[in-house]
């Protein structure tokens, strides 16, 4: 096993923002102005609701319902009048898992689920890279994301810049990126891997070195199994790097 470790950084930089454009909100107009749903929890909103409060009546207190339930009518209601499907990533909270999400997966099973999607909006509910794969895979789609500050520090941990810096300091040696990536770090590298796949696409390549980017626990999980020298950047999950395999042994 042989592991190199990339010394190119880039300066700290702000947490990006791409603009509306950049996910695929259409125009102003392209969809008819609909009233302000009314947000008052109501009998009718009780009755509504109350299958779905079945759902997650472990997990949310019956005095915290009231306020969730009007969101959950108003979204489920919408869906409907746009033709619109919501993606939600594992890691959502239980009123938007288990009772406005349409189908519901981790980043790679959202990414397989939207390329198939056949409706005209789809709502991400995940970080903004989740989202900005899903329009990707749906030039032609309005994807939208709730909140574009939602960020993934694994994703944020690289830029295209600093794609470009590696090339510069490593001509020739192939970039692999791992898809919980933003596009423009997708738009720079050679190719994208899943966790599961990512040995086979590095040997794929044909290359006696082989950069991955960014998450370095994946790099050196690729370099323990093949002979391709790897080249890893220095990104990781601040969740991930939270947990020691002592705590799991324990």
């Amino acid at each position: 096993m042989t592991l190199l470790t990339s010394d190119v950084r880039s300066a700290p930089s702000a947490r990006r923002e791409p603009p509306a454009s950049a996910l695929g909100v259409g125009p102003r107009g392209r969809f008819p102005v609909l009233p302000r749903p009314d947000l008052e929890w109501t009998p009718e909103v009780q009755a509504a609701t109350a299958h779905l409060y079945e759902r997650v009546a472990r997990v949310i207190p019956p005095v915290e319902w009231p306020f969730h339930a009007p969101y959950v009518k108003a979204i489920n209601d919408l869906k409907h009048m746009r033709n619109a499907t919501i993606l939600a990533h594992n890691y959502m909270t239980p009123e938007i898992y288990h009772c406005v999400a349409d189908h519901i997966g981790d980043s790679l099973q959202l990414a397989k689920l939207a390329a198939k999607s056949d409706a005209d909006i789809i709502v991400q509910g995940g970080v903004h890279f989740m989202a900005e794969t899903s329009k990707l895979l749906n030039p032609n789609k309005v994807v939208l994301t709730p909140d574009v500050k939602a960020g993934c520090s694994l994703a944020e941990s690289i830029t295209g810049a600093d794609v470009r810096a590696l090339r510069k300091q490593y001509p020739g040696v192939p970039i692999v990126a791992y898809v919980n990536t933003s596009a423009d770090v997708k738009a720079e590298v050679d190719i994208c891997c899943t966790s599961s796949n990512a040995v086979k696409v590095v040997e794929s390549l044909g290359a006696d070195r082989v950069i991955m980017v960014p998450d370095r626990y994946l790099a050196q999980n690729v370099a323990a199994q093949t002979k391709v020298k790897i080249i890893a950047w220095r990104g990781a999950c601040e969740v991930h790097e939270r947990f020691t395999a002592e705590e799991i042994e324990n």
